[in-house]
């Protein structure tokens, strides 16, 4: 019971020091690659946008309009 929510994708808020979970699950999908993100690997994110990113390089390339 304890992994109901393997392989689903979560719902998040995103805030500026982390994010608040709406739906439950696993992973989240980058915005930008569409790369699975496991939630205890997630690092980058845009508040203002409220989408995820994969890497480093992946945020930034979204913050200059370069998808």
């Amino acid at each position: 019971m304890l992994m109901m929510n393997r392989n689903k994708e979560a719902r998040l808020h995103y805030m500026a020091n982390g994010f608040r979970m709406l739906s439950s699950g696993d992973h989240v999908r980058c915005a930008v690659s569409g790369e699975q993100i496991p939630l205890d690997e997630l690092r980058y994110w845009s508040v203002a946008l409220q989408e995820p990113y994969a890497s480093p390089e992946i945020s930034v390339k979204a913050a200059l309009g370069k998808r």
